[in-house]
């Protein structure tokens, strides 16, 4: 089990970062973790039709090559992974926006949304690799066998030393990818978010252009290329994006102070005898 302990950090770190996150934009902001909760569900939900659209396009209709050794093929697909990712997943933030984060309008409140939208995908491969490692490493010390069927054991024997032998290096680009990938939903996020700060839908479909980009590299330079390239290229991406957020910064909104009422005038007693008519009238007064 000790071999795994690169990927239990991994998987710790990728899990912690969007809440270590949020909890900064709170205390220096002031936003409510409410809109880290909105964007968690948006990207929840993007992912309930975004999967399976991709999935009737290149699996059940065969719309999209497959075959990646051919340039063209590469191209095609990347360019459609990363537009369907911008689409569904630029579309439910703004749908968010719209209907739901209504009140999110400042600096502050578009990263929150963002921290939520691209830290419940950290966590989920976190918690994705920390459970791999486990059950892996678990087997690897003669635990778990039940749930190795016997027709997969040299499968996942070889999984077992792949893990082992990988550097530790390879082992920490998925955190560092987790970065990068944050930092690029912060910048998406705020530009959706324009859309309703200045009333110009264009930032819509430039934050679905900026999604398809990064995507697109990702796709076709760890396929044309390796890992170590591949996370240099989104880095570059995550960089520019960090620009973004900086170039789209706004002071968050003062509450203005409240002047103070003035001081009550004095009250002047009555002047001379109370009569009986004097005070039948100050009954109506």
């Amino acid at each position: 089990m000790i071999a795994f302990w690169p990927y239990y950090l991994a998987s710790l770190f990728m899990i912690t970062l969007p809440l270590v996150l949020g909890w900064w934009i709170h205390k220096k902001r002031g936003i409510r973790w409410g809109f880290f909760l909105m964007g968690m569900v948006a990207f929840i939900g993007s992912q309930l039709l975004h999967i399976p659209f991709n999935w009737l396009v290149m699996q059940k209709w065969q719309l999209i090559p497959t075959d990646t050794a051919v340039l063209s093929n590469l191209i095609i697909l990347s360019l459609f992974l990363g537009f369907s990712a911008g689409v569904f997943e630029e579309g439910a933030r703004y749908l968010t926006y719209r209907f739901w984060a209504k009140d999110a309008r400042t600096w502050g409140s578009g990263l929150m949304v963002g921290a939520g939208h691209g830290g419940v995908e950290s966590m989920l491969v976190g918690m994705s690799v920390g459970l791999n490692a486990i059950v892996l490493g678990g087997i690897s010390q003669g635990g778990f066998t039940s749930l190795v069927p016997a027709e997969q054991a040299a499968l996942v024997q070889s999984q077992i030393s792949a893990m082992r032998a990988a550097p530790l290096s390879m082992v920490m680009l998925g955190p560092l990818e987790r970065v990068f990938a944050v930092c690029a939903h912060l910048a998406l996020s705020l530009m959706v978010m324009q859309v309703f700060v200045r009333g110009q839908r264009r930032w819509l479909f430039l934050a679905i252009c900026w999604h398809a980009f990064l995507n697109f590299v990702a796709v076709f330079a760890v396929t044309t290329w390796n890992a170590y390239v591949t996370e240099a290229l989104i880095g570059v991406i995550a960089l520019l994006s960090v620009g973004i957020i900086f170039w789209l910064r706004t002071p968050e909104p003062v509450e203005p102070d409240i002047e103070p009422l003035p001081p009550a005038a004095p009250v002047r007693p009555l002047s001379g005898p109370l009569s009986d008519d004097v005070l039948e009238k100050s009954r109506y007064s």
